[in-house]
Formats: C-alpha cells, sequence, structure tokens
C-alpha cells in the first residue's frame, strides 16, 4: 500500500531525538511492505537558525525513508493553510494518508484526504491537561474535535484510547503500540548493589519531573543508602537540576549525560539498576519500556499508559510527588525483583512491542479505514 505519512514530530539536525517513536513506526510499515513517504510539517523552531528559509521545501531520507519537510509553524495561519493545500494535491497519489501526532490534524482542518485516512495519536494533553502549557489547556476544548474527523484513530496505550474513544464516540479507535525492542544482548544485573545506579531517561521538562529525581536521590542518601544517579536527555532544566543537587549536597552524585543515539542509551540502561521516571503524565513511556526491555526494574510516575503494560514483579508506579515515596518504591522494586535475572525481567514485555507487532496493527487499522471511509472527499 502506498502511504503517506504526515507528521509534526520527526528528528531533525537541530533536534534529533524529536519524534523517533514516528520515524521508528515508518521504518516498521516499510518493512512490512508498505510504501511509505513521510512528509515532516516542520516548525522554524525545530528548523534551527539559518535553516528556515531551506526547509520550505527539502527533501531527504531519513532510514531509508523519503521525507519532504515543509515550514509550518501551529500558530501561523498563513503556514497552515499552505501546507494543507499541498497536502492536499499530494494525497491524490497516495492508497492512504496516515497523520501522526496532534497538531498534524490543523493541516488538514478543513479538508479530507479521498483516500481512506488512519491518524496516530500520542499527545499527553488527552490524558494528562493538567501537564500542559497554560495557552495549550485554553486551546485544548476547540482543538479536540479535530480528533472525530480521521476514518480510524489508534492510539498508543489502552487509556489514550479511551480519552480519544470520549472525543469520537462510534468512530474507530483502535490500540496500536509504540516500536520498544530489547537490545542485542541483555547485561547482567545485580539485585542488592553496593552503591545503587539510578538512571533517568526524558527530556528535561515540568512534565519528565527530573527536579523530583533529584529529590528521590537526596532522600535515599538521607537514609545512608549509597546511590548515584545519571540523567539522559536535553532541555530547560539542566541547569536546575544541578542546582537542586548542589542545595541537598550530593552535587557529586547526580551526572547529565545529555541527549544520546539509541545504543548510548542502552549503554546507559545496561549501566543502571533501577530505572527511575518520575513522570506527571505519559501515553506510552518508551524510555520505560525500554528499561524493562534491557532487563532492568523501574520506578515510575502513575500517571500514563505505562500501567497498561508494566508487570507488579518488575515495578511500582507512584501516586504523587512525593520524594519519600519515590524512595520507597526504589527499595520496594529492588525486593520485588531481586530473584529475578535481566532475561525474566524482559521477558515480562518479550516481542509485545516488536516492529512487526505494531507494523501488523496499522495493517489493520488500514484495511479497518479502507472498508469504512466515505467515497469521495477532498478540499
Amino acid at each position: 500500500m502506498r502511504v503517506l505519512a504526515v507528521t509534526t514530530w520527526l528528528p531533525t539536525r537541530a533536534r534529533p531525538h524529536l519524534g523517533t517513536f514516528v520515524l521508528r513506526d515508518a521504518r516498521a510499515l516499510a518493512d512490512a511492505g508498505h510504501e511509505v513517504a513521510l512528509v515532516h510539517l516542520v516548525s522554524a523552531g525545530q528548523a534551527g537558525p539559518g535553516r528556515r528559509q531551506a526547509l520550505r521545501s527539502e527533501q531527504r531520507t531519513l532510514e531509508g525513508i523519503p521525507v519532504t519537510r515543509i515550514l509550518m509553524n501551529t500558530t501561523s495561519a498563513h503556514q497552515i493553510a499552505a501546507a494543507g493545500h499541498r497536502l492536499s494535491r499530494w494525497s491524490r497519489g497516495a492508497d492512504l494518508v496516515h497523520t501522526m501526532a496532534f497538531p498534524t490534524l490543523l493541516a488538514l482542518s478543513w479538508w479530507r484526504p479521498r483516500s481512506p485516512w488512519v491518524h496516530t495519536e500520542h499527545w499527553s494533553g488527552l490524558t494528562a491537561p493538567g501537564s500542559l502549557p497554560a495557552t495549550h489547556r485554553l486551546a485544548r476544548p476547540a482543538l479536540r474535535p479535530l480528533l472525530r474527523r480521521p476514518d480510524v484513530v489508534t492510539a498508543v496505550t489502552g487509556q489514550l484510547a479511551a480519552a480519544v474513544h470520549q472525543v469520537r464516540g462510534d468512530r474507530a479507535t483502535v490500540v496500536v503500540p509504540c516500536v520498544a525492542e530489547p537490545p542485542r544482548s541483555l547485561s547482567s544485573r545485580d539485585p542488592h548493589p553496593t552503591t545503587l545506579r539510578l538512571v533517568s531517561v526524558g527530556a528535561l521538562i515540568e512534565r519528565k519531573d527530573p527536579l523530583l529525581a533529584v529529590d528521590t536521590l537526596a532522600e535515599l542518601t538521607r537514609r545512608g543508602r549509597s546511590a548515584r544517579l545519571r540523567v539522559v536527555g536535553e532541555g530547560p532544566l539542566g541547569d536546575h537540576i544541578l542546582r537542586r543537587a548542589e542545595e541537598h549536597g550530593i552535587g557529586g552524585l547526580v551526572e547529565l549525560a545529555g541527549a544520546l543515539p539509541a545504543d548510548g542509551v542502552a549503554a546507559e540502561l545496561a549501566g543502571a539498576d533501577v530505572f527511575l521516571g518520575p513522570t506527571r503524565g505519559e501515553n506510552f513511556f518508551v524510555a520505560c519500556a525500554e528499561a524493562v526491555l534491557a532487563g532492568r526494574p523501574v520506578v515510575v510516575g502513575s500517571s500514563g499508559g505505562q500501567v497498561d503494560y508494566l508487570d507488579e514483579r518488575v515495578s511500582v508506579c507512584v501516586p504523587g510527588r512525593d520524594p519519600a515515596a519515590y524512595a520507597d518504591a526504589v527499595d520496594e522494586v529492588l525486593r520485588r525483583s531481586h530473584l529475578l535475572s535481566a532475561e525474566q525481567i524482559s521477558d515480562t514485555l518479550g516481542s509485545r512491542f516488536s516492529p512487526a507487532v505494531v507494523a501488523a496493527g496499522y495493517t489493520e487499522a488500514y484495511e479497518l479505514a479502507s472498508a469504512t471511509a466515505p467515497a469521495a472527499g477532498g478540499v
């Protein structure tokens, strides 16, 4: 099937880790035999300095997938309209249009493709609106109805699918997870480490709450536990993390690893004893799934789709924002998992999120959309 995939989230030179899960989906679809072309509606901020004019329309490939980048700021009505008109022309050569990520729907807000239309949603604003900036919370009620327009919407977890279903009613909504795979080889684990090695992976933003990870480390050390924290990611809270650690008197125990490629993240997980993700809200939480697949127990926030797939033997999901509760959870997850090998922890997820499984889920959604799409559409 010729699939025109359209997204506002995709890696760029300025932000190489943005939307990597979308690229993984596209790669899985291509490996399953679909002919996939990606259109990236890229904002000026994603493009980076000096790239904005060049990205009016730029063609390249990512992991063998052809990508056309079009400059589109989601706050510019002119750019949204221009991108939408271009997409309406391109969609006529596709067997199916697959939009990915909520802001992408803006470019299709006044027209629909002539071909079947599937939309994939990841937006945490649907399940955790309190984690959104105030301006986004104000716009949310007006924008949610856009989810009614595609023929089929896929959501990455059951929790998100329920939120989408509230908007779509009896229109088709199905669950297709994100791609998450185990590393090529698993590193053995020490269930009783002398010095506890914690790792946190994700953007350094308020929703991920890396400052709470620092507070948790401080609480563990206050209790006499020997522990260290590695923080993988980049974002505006980087300096705040280091300052918070100094305030607690544990500056030498917190390290910022920066944003790392996939093999770098895998190495960090392999060197850790516990994954610590005190998120305020997620939908799938890829880093959490990857930690389990790497054979590491996890302590995470309880708001998010990760509760759908985590096994209680290898995880603790913590409600609230109390560092003492998170410190308790670290001790508890080590107690729960102390008899399990890395392989046994990884097997709690197994192949549930493999590229083949994800591609098969999308193929079923494509077939459902083809069976239910209107006979004609367009501008």
